[in-house]
């Protein structure tokens, strides 16, 4: 598991520390941020419509690094969906056609800034050394997670649509108030969430709170194109990310199927956040290939051109052709990490069929710290309740 933190390059405007380019101005971007095309071409440097400049800098190893993050995330994201339609998870949110938008994202993160998830970021959690075993451990129903937010500045998955976004602004003022910002070293915060979310009252209050409290935010939205059945252009008139302005903050779009560019845009703004500079929302334009959970049927609300036309813009496929036309990985990098994908995922099963049910009662411990009269009375009449079947062992 690669967990190293690749030691990419960005520059952020509003830091005072821009990057330039030999040769002077680079030019700046379309609607969005990308650093490789879908063809697998590397493009040195963009700049932003804001004068924000962005670029990597890493090292053949860092690059190679990331492609087997990639590579292993979406693997595993297979073998969950897998376990699910076979029966042992009650049901799974796949991250398919996201791993760049989650992997960037993730690596960009310092060993300070603590995350607030959803319920899909399954490529952050592994970025943040957090055992892949732990999601399926509660898709599984057998517990509620298991790692601890405070171990791995990872915040719990929050299955309500949005309200991770509040806790994460609450946080982040927290962080202001203790004095963890305005150096090198300081603390920032991001915040996970989908397009559907953007409209709900949660993540637009959260906005608000971000911005006056100057709170160290970045607004992580995976622009997946569907509110589960619900199409983009059923969600908003503008592009998303504009919608930041109206807050008083910045908002970039970055190509969320680039892990190049997504890494250099988030590290930006968390360095810009820990610096005291305030919140910013990143929109990852990107695409859900697969459904919005094993419970979804997205056959039912798009057509399969739209589907192939996202396929030619795999995250991965473009990594692996620019590794290729750069000759910094070889067919035998590519199978090794093929293998170990696969080894990997065939780990994950063992383990998941190998996880004992919890004792039912135990679904009343740890309500309170201290226990309530109330919760006791719901044990015992749980318990009357099963004892009273033919042959129960409670």
């Amino acid at each position: 598991m690669a967990k190293s933190d690749p030691a990419g390059t960005t520059r952020g405007r509003r830091a005072g520390t821009r990057s330039a380019r030999p040769g002077g101005k680079t030019p700046v971007t379309g609607d969005l941020v990308q650093l490789l095309t879908p063809d697998g071409d590397r493009i040195d440097q963009v700049t932003w419509h804001d004068g924000t400049e962005y670029r990597v800098d890493f090292t053949d190893e860092e690059y190679r690094s990331l492609y087997r993050d990639l590579v292993l995330v979406r693997k595993l994201d297979a073998e969950a969906t897998a376990l699910q339609r076979q029966g042992e998870l009650g049901i799974w949110a796949s991250l398919l056609g996201q791993e760049a938008a989650q992997v960037g994202s993730g690596r960009a993160l310092r060993t300070q800034d603590m995350a607030f998830p959803t319920y899909r970021e399954h490529g952050v959690l592994y970025c943040r050394g957090i055992d892949p075993i732990m999601p399926l451990g509660l898709f599984r129903g057998v517990d509620l997670g298991g790692w601890d937010p405070n171990e791995f500045k990872f915040n719990m998955y929050t299955i309500v649509i949005g309200a991770q976004t509040l806790h994460a602004t609450g946080y982040a003022m927290g962080v202001n108030m203790d004095g963890k910002t305005g150096t090198d070293d300081g603390e920032a915060v991001i915040a996970y969430f989908g397009d559907g979310a953007s409209a709900q009252g949660d993540v637009n209050e959260a906005f608000i709170w971000a911005s006056v409290f100057n709170a160290p935010m970045v607004f992580f939205c995976q622009n997946n194109q569907y509110a589960i059945s619900e199409p983009l252009e059923r969600q908003t008139r503008i592009p998303l990310y504009q919608r930041a302005a109206g807050f008083g903050f910045p908002g970039v779009r970055v190509d969320g199927n680039d892990v190049l560019a997504t890494y250099a845009v988030t590290r930006a703004a968390l360095d810009n956040a820990r610096h005291g500079q305030g919140p910013t929302l990143i929109e990852a334009y990107t695409y859900r290939m697969g459904a919005h959970t094993t419970t979804d049927d997205p056959t039912r609300y798009r057509i399969a051109s739209e589907v192939e036309a996202w396929q030619a813009k795999d995250p991965i496929a473009r990594v692996r052709t620019f590794l290729t036309k750069q000759g910094i990985a070889d067919d035998a990098f590519l199978a090794e990490v093929d293998e170990q994908a696969k080894q990997e995922a065939l780990r994950l099963r063992e383990r998941v069929l190998e996880m004992p049910d919890p004792e039912p009662l135990t679904l009343f411990d740890n309500v309170f710290p201290n226990g309530s009269p109330e919760i006791d009375a719901q044990r015992e009449l749980t318990a009357r309740y099963m004892d009273s079947f033919e042959g129960s062992a409670l």
